[in-house]
């Protein structure tokens, strides 16, 4: 029987008030309310040999435990699993994970022997050194959405619902801002992928397949690292977007400065900040590139 360890986040959307169920007699547990205790609590799951890691949280209690995961283990990582009880859930999505999975029905799937799933992450890198894991990196327009959808977050707005308004309210205030508008002007940054500085809209990176809504914004669900960047000011913005998010290519698209790209990595230098995973973070000199495959158990 293979050994389990379970991270509870107290803090994410659907663990708030509820406390945390009685555990199999085998299933170690950690609760951090600290960085360093989760850090703590990944290096005695390693000591103790287990195989099988289950992430009770949302995107970013999963960013978190990937971030740490690697030098807790320091060596061959374990299986993971996620229970998606935050309040973005975009990598449970992607593996299928359904909302309202329990530890029972990961344990269970695992005893059976059914099929798991894989998934490279993304390492953000800086001056040599891995910084953090995840699956989804932005900046320009993206940073500010997203503090726009931690706003709508305050509001009650969860998954899919968040995911389309805050496209809806980012799209609005592009398409009536002015020449001058922080949404319209951009971020400047020197991407390898597009050698020289200029002003770019949005960037976005990920190694995931699906996406909220059926969105397709790298096109055809693939493997491996994907980039959407589009230049600013956006131009066409009113035709291209309904076109991306449904993942069709047209010839002009590029021309007006959308463009789409396969990478293993990429270097990216600009002063603003950037995202990762629904959380932001200072920019700077900067490698994204494919992480580590990691293995998933499907309920």
């Amino acid at each position: 029987m293979i050994r389990a360890g379970l991270i509870w986040n107290g803090n994410s959307h659907r663990n708030r008030g509820q406390g945390r169920a009685p555990l199999p007699e085998d299933v170690l547990d950690i609760c951090p309310e600290e960085p360093s205790h989760l850090m703590a609590g990944l290096r005695r799951f390693a000591r103790e040999g287990v195989e099988l890691v289950v992430i009770d949280g949302g995107d970013g209690t999963v960013r978190e435990v990937l971030t740490r995961l690697p030098e807790a283990y320091g060596g061959p990582l374990p299986r993971l699993a996620v229970l998606p009880n935050g309040k973005t859930n975009a990598l449970a999505l992607d593996i299928e994970t359904p909302l309202g999975a329990t530890l029972e029905n990961i344990l269970a799937s695992c005893a059976a022997g059914k099929p798991t799933k894989r998934r490279q992450c993304i390492e953000v890198v800086r001056d040599g050194v891995t910084e953090r894991r995840g699956f989804l990196f932005g900046m320009g327009a993206f940073v500010r959405a997203t503090k726009l959808a931690q706003k709508n977050h305050g509001k009650g707005f969860v998954d899919n619902a968040a995911v389309g308004i805050t496209l809806a309210g980012a799209f609005a205030r592009t398409i009536l801002g002015g020449a001058g508008d922080r949404w319209r002007r951009g971020e400047a940054a020197d991407i390898s992928l597009a050698p020289g500085e200029r002003a770019w809209f949005i960037v976005m990176a990920s190694t995931l397949k699906r996406f909220p809504m059926s969105f397709k914004p790298y096109g055809e669900p693939r493997e491996g690292l994907k980039v959407l960047s589009v230049e600013a000011p956006p131009r066409r913005l009113l035709r291209a977007v309904p076109l991306i998010l449904r993942g069709g290519d047209e010839p002009w698209l590029e021309a007006c400065g959308y463009r789409r790209a396969d990478a293993e990595s990429f270097d990216v230098a600009f002063e603003g900040d950037f995202v990762l995973d629904g959380e932001p973070y200072k920019g700077g000199r900067l490698t994204v590139r494919q992480g580590p495959e990691l293995e998933f158990v499907i309920p």
